[in-house]
């Protein structure tokens, strides 16, 4: 467990040195984004801590707790685990990012992990660093309570929860429709992502085809590095929802895993489009190597079709520069303007050979 956040030290008067200051944790109110009680569907009125809340719902019998948080240290999520009883292992995944999307089960509480995904906007899909921006979610389901775990700026669930407020009906099915919002909400955002970087590949195989094009093949590996964080994202989730969606839990009633089935067809879409984006781009790098192998080619036949031709004055002048005495039309008047005339016949023979068959 980290150490308990500190104010530093005060500089103490006389020879004392430095006083040290009792450690001072920060408040979990600055961690909890929102916590509410929801009672027949409806939010109850004002404000709560999570203790109140469980307190209050369970003491009524009916309703559940729904809590967000935002990037909480072991000493803030404590207090949350020990008031829902969340088990060690899963509170120690919840703090830590970079956890695969997977689904467990802790006695009678579900531990959900899913990735969420962000476009990254750009001038042109050839000279981005980045296109895909990835978090992290984390989602504790128990009978009477549902707490989000966030990491990343991007994937907030201040949206989601008013258009849940303002569906009560929806919201009667207990806290594993809260969780089905949630999965549905982040799978959505797969669909949309995935779109626009389907816009992104068919501008990069545009120029791929295109004569004369300035894309090179390390354009096309970041793209297909882009997609392959995507596909981190996507494909080990299906296990998950697909464990829900087939009675995995009973904190998972009948009614909401068949609103499951439906996120499961919208990702197994995504991950059609994801292997897809890679076997295509994977063939861009293909004809991208081989248009470079193309060009590369040419320019070796043209190299080697001007140094043919420049073979030939470069021949009969180290020949006619030899010192001997004896050189056919050495003394004659005529001998210079035949000897230009030659090679320039030549020069002009050899340019419209290798013209004729395309190397110039």
């Amino acid at each position: 467990m980290p150490a308990i956040p500190s104010l530093g030290g005060l500089r103490g008067r006389g020879n004392k040195g430095t006083v040290p200051v009792r450690p001072v944790p920060v408040p979990l109110s600055a961690y909890v984004v929102d916590c509410a009680v929801y009672v027949g569907g409806k939010r109850l009125p004002g404000r709560w801590t999570h203790s109140e809340a469980i307190k209050e719902v369970r003491k009524r019998h009916e309703g559940f707790v729904w809590i967000g948080l935002h990037e909480p240290d072991a000493l803030q999520i404590q207090g949350v685990a020990d008031t829902f009883g969340l088990h060690e292992l899963a509170v120690e995944d919840a703090l830590e990012a970079h956890q695969r999307p997977k689904l467990e089960r802790y006695d009678d509480t579900l531990f959900l992990v899913v990735k969420t995904v962000r476009y990254v906007e750009h001038e042109s899909p050839t000279t981005a660093n980045e296109i895909v921006e990835t978090g992290e979610l984390m989602v504790f389901l128990g009978r009477d309570f549902v707490i989000t775990v966030r990491h990343g700026n991007h994937s907030g669930l201040a949206r989601l929860r008013r258009e849940l407020d303002d569906d009560p009906e929806r919201l009667q099915l207990g806290p594993a429709a809260v969780v089905h919002a949630i999965a549905d909400h982040v799978v959505d955002h797969y669909l949309d992502v995935t779109g626009r970087i389907e816009n992104d590949i068919d501008v990069m195989e545009a120029q791929v085809f295109a004569p004369r094009s300035q894309i090179s093949a390390e354009q096309i590996y970041l793209m297909k590095r882009e997609v392959l964080e995507l596909r981190r994202a996507v494909m080990p989730l299906a296990t998950p929802v697909q464990r829900l969606a087939e009675g995995y839990t009973r904190l998972v009633p009948d009614e909401v895993r068949s609103y499951f089935r439906d996120v499961a067809d919208h990702l197994t879409t995504v991950s059609e489009r994801v292997a897809a984006f890679d076997e295509l781009l994977s063939t861009l790098v293909d004809a991208t190597v081989a248009k470079i192998s193309l060009q590369q080619n040419t320019d070796m036949r043209k190299i080697t079709s001007w140094a043919a031709i420049i073979t030939v004055p470069t021949m009969i002048a180290g020949i006619y520069g030899m010192n001997f005495d004896y050189l056919p039309e050495l003394h004659w008047k005529f001998g210079y303007p035949l000897v230009i005339t030659v090679i320039l016949a030549i020069c002009l023979l050899l340019y419209r050979i290798f013209r004729k068959n395309g190397w110039l």
